[in-house]
């Protein structure tokens, strides 16, 4: 059973003196249970609307929404304790301590106190959970919200901007918190991040939205399949001599750590024309797949 299910989900904005604004157009969308999905967007591409929607924070105007199976929003209310949310900053009693603020949470949502000590495991905050939230790093306060989320142990997660803000620590942190819970098998994380590299090192699977659509889904290598960056690797025994022979005729040649990079490649083949023709032999030549970062601009600048 899908974590997600969006068909044909249209929401339109509509305000006094503006125009009509289409945030979501037609919208096909299927998260699939567990691992780590990666939801990506430039910024008005619907990928906020879309996180709204699922919430119940709005009604969509057409569509069909379900939530592990079930209708949104009809059956937000018997959902609630199987979904987790980080959406924005998360806000805690600066003066309380970490493990203080998640008792309160538990108490008022009826769990047990060894729920709040075992997502404090989870998080690695168990050290610091007696400090007061307002020492706590940026970094410390966002695993205290995904701690907060994880309180009901829910089935879906969505984590909106995580690393957003933080320093290289923080988002390392948050990066090793994010596989570990997906590796865990029990909760499928919906992450939304504007970070591709981040994206690439931990998610399994990837949505990318645009105009309001959907217009690549699947696996992360499948959608990066078949998408070349246009830049080749080489290795030769001559790397000076053949790249005044590459520059000479109209390439962008750089240095690598055991050959050159050559950028923007039509042809491989030409390449190894024009070192042959002046008496340069490849060792080695290896077209240099695509990041998810140049597949999402290819992707995002094509029509939807």
């Amino acid at each position: 059973m899908p974590a997600v299910e969006m068909h044909a989900v249209t929401k339109t904005y509509r305000r006094r003196g503006k125009p009509a604004q289409k945030a979501l157009d037609d919208l096909d969308l299927v998260i699939e249970s567990g691992g780590v999905h990666g939801f990506l967007g430039p910024n008005g591409s619907g990928k906020t609307t879309s996180i709204r929607v699922l919430l119940g924070l709005i009604r969509p105007d057409a569509g069909e929404v379900r939530l592990l199976g079930r209708p949104v929003p009809e059956a937000l209310p018997d959902l609630i304790g199987s979904v987790g949310a980080l959406v924005e900053t998360p806000l805690f009693f600066p003066g309380f301590s970490g493990r203080r603020n998640l008792r309160l949470l538990a108490e008022t949502a009826g769990l047990p106190r060894s729920r709040v000590e075992e997502v404090l495991e989870i998080v690695e905050l168990s050290e610091r959970a007696d400090d007061r939230f307002k020492g706590y790093s940026l970094g410390m306060k966002q695993r205290l919200g995904i701690a907060a989320a994880l309180l009901k142990a829910p089935q879906l997660l969505i984590l909106d901007e995580p690393s957003n803000g933080l320093d290289p620590a923080g988002i390392r942190d948050v990066r090793e918190l994010i596989r570990r819970l997906g590796a865990d098998g029990s909760t499928t994380v919906l992450l939304c991040s504007h970070l591709l590299a981040e994206i690439e090192q931990v998610a399994d699977r990837v949505s990318i939205m645009a105009r309001g659509r959907c217009i690549a889904a699947g696996p992360v290598r499948e959608v990066l399949a078949g998408r070349s960056s246009g830049d080749v690797r080489l290795r030769v025994p001559d790397r000076a001599a053949a790249a005044a022979v590459l520059t000479a005729a109209g390439y962008t040649v750089g240095p690598t750590d055991d050959g050159l990079l050559v950028s923007a490649v039509a042809a491989p083949g030409e390449v190894t024309r024009v070192l042959a023709q002046h008496g340069h032999y490849l060792e080695e030549l290896t077209p240099v797949a695509a990041d998810l970062e140049s597949a999402f601009l290819a992707l995002t600048a094509e029509p939807a």
